[in-house]
């Protein structure tokens, strides 16, 4: 867990249910997205699990209120002997934006990254995502990769 003077994170707990739901569904709204009831279930089991392949929540509370969520995932890297991070979703309400959430999310995921001897962390966002790629842009190198997928 960490903390700085306004913002906790912490691993999720089955009690985070309401919030989780709350603010991942906000976080795919905002990537015009949308998941079945199925998969709400099947991820929020998942991340209380204790699968090593599965992906692991933080939530960051501000004055024990939950206001962020990400979610990370080790895996093996083809080009790397130990595994490597993938932080595939982050949000912070909109209205604790530019108040440290996101920062102290993906610090936590550093933190977690080095615990487990991870050399790498890395995330995907969208062009349009202006305002959380200037955080990105302080806290992490761009890559010149582009992603392809499977339409």
């Amino acid at each position: 867990m960490t903390q700085n003077s306004t913002v906790t994170v912490r691993p999720l707990t089955a009690s985070d249910e309401t919030d989780w739901r709350r603010l991942w569904t906000d976080y795919l709204t905002f990537y015009e997205s949308s998941v079945t009831e199925e998969v709400y279930r099947s991820t929020f089991e998942r991340l209380l699990g204790d699968d090593p392949q599965d992906y692991t929540c933080l939530i960051a509370e501000v004055e024990g209120k939950p206001v962020g969520l990400t979610h990370y995932l080790f895996h093996r890297h083809a080009w790397k002997v130990e595994n490597v991070c993938y932080l595939q979703d982050l949000f912070a309400d909109p209205d604790v934006r530019g108040k440290g959430i996101g920062r102290a999310l993906i610090e936590a995921v550093y933190a977690a990254a080095d615990a487990a001897g991870s050399p790498t962390v890395y995330w995907l966002t969208q062009d349009f995502n202006t305002t959380a790629r200037q955080l990105y842009d302080r806290v992490a190198a761009k890559t010149p990769f582009i992603k392809y997928q499977r339409p």
